[in-house]
C-alpha cells in the first residue's frame, strides 16, 4: 500500500518568516545562505550589492547596483526600492569603487590633427622660449600633443608647481596686529545698497579738451607713443587740504578717493593683494593709501586663467641654488610699471593743450600745485562730491570722495556744469605669444575685424581693472570713458609703443556689460563703514589676502606705514649694537 510521509517541520518561534538558523539540522546544505527582499520591479544592474553597509563610512544599501550614468542608487522614478531599508548580508568591502569618478560621458569625433593643448611654459627667471605656432590654430600658441587622442590632452609643462606658487601679501603683517574682522568674498557679493545722486561741493584744477584725432586711429593708421612731461598728483586722502577743510567743517563721517573707493567697491573680483590704511579720528573715519603701494601701479591680466608672473626668489638657506637670471619684460611687475606708464603718457598726449578749443578752469585751481613747482600741470581736475549712504532718514552716513576727471569733450555743453566730461585710460599689449598673455588674439591682425573678440578677451583677463575704471568713471559723474590700445613697436622691446585704436563709451553701459553692481558696491562700503564707525579711534588697515578671496581688518598702532616705526627700529638696532 502506498503512503506518504511528511518531511519534518523546522518551527521558528520568533514569528518571522522562514526558519531559524538555530533550528536547521548541521547537514543542511544551504544552511548558511541568507534571505535577501527582492521584488520582480526592481532594476537590476548587477547579480548582488557587494557593497559593506555595515561600516561608518558606508550609505545605506539598496536592493539594486548603482546606476552608472548617474552615480545614484534606487529606482529612476524616485521611489525607494523594495528591500532597501533591510540590512544586506552581502557586506563586503570593495574599496576601488570609492575612487571611481565620472569623467566624461560624451562621445564625439577627435580633432582633426589630433588634440590640442595650450602651451605653457616654466616662467622661472623669465628665459622660458616662445612657444612653436600651430598653423591649424591661426598662430595663437597651441601646440598639438602627440602623448594622447583624448580631448584636451596632458596639461602644460608643470602646471603642478604654478598652482602650488603662492603670492605675497601687499603689507607685511606683524604678529602684535590685532586681527578684528574675516570676511569671505562671497559674503561681499550677497550686499545691496542703493545710494542716490551725489551732492557736488567743489571743483578744482584745469581741463583740457580731448583731441578727437584718436578716434580715428586704426591699425593701418597708428601713432607712437610719446612720452610727455607732465605733473599728476594722486595724494592720498588724508593730506588732502580740500578734504581736511571740509572734514573740520563735518561735511560727512567717512573720506576717500575715488581710487581707493573703487578697489573696495570691486574687491569681489580681485585676485592680486591690496590694503587701505583706515583712520578713526573722533566721528571721523579716513580711507588712505601708502606711498608706494599697489594704487600706485596698473595690473596686467589679473583675472587671467595663468596671469603673469614673477621670478622665484633664490632660496637663502640653499646657498648652492642656482640664482635666477635678468628679470624678463614679461613679469608681473614689470608688465605693471609699463601699463602704468602707458596710461599716463597716453592721458596726457591724447589732449589738446594748444588753443582752439581752450582749456576750462574750475572755480579754483589745482590744490596740489605748489608755487615752487616748474614742470606743466596735466590736464585733470578733482570733483569732491558726498554720497549718502544712509538706509533710513534718520541715519546720517555720508561719504565724500574725491573724484577726478581727465578731458572734456567739446561740443557736448560746459563742463562746469558736469557736460561733456571724460576719464582716459588705455589698456595694453605685450606679446600674445608669452606666458601670461591670457589667450589674446594679435591686436594688429584683429583689432579692425573682430574687435568684439579683443574686447571680450580684455573683459576677461582684466574684469577688475576694467570694473574699476568704470567704478571711478561714475563716481566722477564722467559722461564718456576713452580707453586706447596700446601695443609694444616690437614684443621683445617694452620702452617703445604705438596707439593702435581708441574706443569709446558710457561708463554705465561699460559697467553693465562687466557685470558691476554698483549696489553690490555700496553695499560692501556700508558694511566696512559700520565695522570702523563700532571701533575706537585709532589705526586700521584693511588687507586683501594675497591667495585667498578674503579681506581682514588689522587694528595697527599709529606709528604703523610711517617713518617714524622705521626709525624706532633703527635707533633699537643701533642700541643692541652698543656695548
Amino acid at each position: 500500500m502506498a503512503s506518504f510521509s511528511l518531511p519534518p517541520i523546522h518551527d521558528n518561534p520568533d514569528g518571522s518568516w522562514g526558519p531559524s538558523s538555530s533550528n536547521l539540522p548541521e547537514t543542511f546544505k544551504f544552511k548558511d545562505i541568507p534571505y535577501a527582499p527582492y521584488s520582480k520591479s526592481d532594476k537590476l544592474g548587477r547579480f548582488a550589492d557587494w557593497n559593506d553597509i555595515s561600516g561608518d563610512n558606508r550609505q545605506a544599501a539598496s536592493g539594486t547596483a548603482a546606476n552608472p550614468r548617474t552615480g545614484t542608487r534606487g529606482r529612476r522614478d524616485g521611489a525607494q526600492t523594495f528591500g532597501s531599508g533591510l540590512p544586506s548580508a552581502f557586506s563586503f568591502r570593495v574599496e576601488d569603487e570609492s575612487s571611481f569618478s565620472l569623467v566624461d560621458n560624451k562621445t564625439g569625433a577627435p580633432r582633426r590633427g589630433g588634440a590640442f593643448t595650450r602651451g605653457r611654459g616654466n616662467n622661472r627667471g623669465g628665459n622660458t622660449p616662445y612657444n612653436s605656432r600651430n598653423p591649424q590654430r591661426g598662430g595663437r600658441g597651441f601646440m598639438a600633443n602627440r602623448n594622447t587622442g583624448q580631448r584636451g590632452g596632458r596639461k602644460g609643462w608643470r602646471d603642478w608647481e604654478k598652482n602650488n606658487r603662492t603670492r605675497e601679501a601687499s603689507v607685511a603683517i606683524d604678529p602684535s596686529w590685532q586681527m578684528l574682522e574675516e570676511i569671505e568674498f562671497h559674503r561681499l557679493a550677497k550686499l545691496r545698497l542703493e545710494v542716490d545722486e551725489p551732492e557736488d561741493l567743489e571743483a578744482y584744477g584745469r581741463l583740457y579738451p580731448y583731441n578727437k584725432a584718436y578716434d580715428r586711429i586704426t591699425t593701418k593708421t597708428e601713432r607712437p607713443l610719446q612720452p610727455v612731461d607732465r605733473i599728476k598728483y594722486n595724494t592720498t586722502t588724508s593730506d588732502d587740504p580740500i578734504i581736511q577743510q571740509l572734514a573740520s567743517k563735518r561735511t560727512a563721517s567717512i573720506y576717500a578717493t575715488d581710487i581707493i573707493l573703487s578697489v573696495l567697491m570691486c574687491a569681489p573680483r580681485s585676485v592680486y593683494p591690496w590694503d587701505i590704511v583706515i583712520v578713526r579720528e573722533g566721528n571721523k573715519v579716513f580711507f588712505d593709501k601708502r606711498d608706494g603701494g599697489p594704487f600706485d601701479t596698473v595690473t596686467v591680466n589679473e583675472n587671467a586663467a595663468d596671469p603673469p608672473q614673477d621670478p622665484t626668489a633664490p632660496n637663502p638657506s640653499n646657498p648652492s641654488e642656482k640664482a635666477p637670471e635678468a628679470p624678463s619684460i614679461n613679469t608681473a611687475t614689470s608688465l605693471s610699471l609699463e601699463a602704468t606708464y602707458i596710461n599716463q603718457n597716453f592721458g596726457f598726449q591724447s589732449v589738446i593743450e594748444t588753443s582752439p578749443p581752450p582749456a576750462v578752469n574750475f572755480d579754483k585751481p589745482n590744490p596740489f600745485y605748489g608755487p615752487d613747482e616748474t614742470e606743466p600741470l596735466a590736464s585733470c581736475g578733482y570733483r569732491y562730491r558726498v554720497f549718502d549712504l544712509g538706509i533710513t532718514e534718520d541715519e546720517d552716513i555720508k561719504i565724500c570722495v574725491r573724484t577726478e576727471v581727465d578731458a572734456y569733450l567739446p561740443g557736448q555743453g560746459s563742463p562746469l556744469q558736469g557736460q561733456g566730461l571724460t576719464t582716459i585710460r588705455a589698456l595694453n599689449e605685450f606679446d600674445p605669444r608669452a606666458p601670461g598673455a591670457g589667450g589674446a588674439p594679435d591686436w594688429r591682425s584683429k583689432l579692425d575685424s573682430q574687435r568684439g573678440a579683443v574686447v571680450a578677451t580684455e573683459m576677461k583677463n582684466n574684469s577688475c581693472k576694467l570694473a574699476k575704471w568704470a567704478v571711478q568713471s561714475i563716481l566722477a559723474g564722467a559722461e564718456q570713458m576713452k580707453i586706447g590700445y596700446v601695443s609694444r613697436a616690437n614684443p621683445r622691446d617694452n620702452t617703445r609703443h604705438v596707439i593702435l585704436s581708441t574706443a569709446s563709451m558710457r561708463p554705465m553701459d561699460f559697467a553693465g556689460q562687466l557685470n558691476v553692481s554698483l549696489a553690490n558696491g555700496w553695499g560692501i562700503v556700508r558694511t566696512v563703514a559700520d565695522l570702523c564707525l563700532k571701533m575706537p579711534e585709532g589705526k586700521y588697515v584693511l588687507v586683501k589676502d594675497p591667495n585667498k578671496p578674503v579681506i581682514r581688518l588689522y587694528a595697527v598702532p599709529f606709528s604703523a606705514f610711517t617713518g617714524e616705526e622705521e626709525e624706532e627700529e633703527g635707533a633699537a638696532s643701533e642700541e643692541e649694537v652698543e656695548p
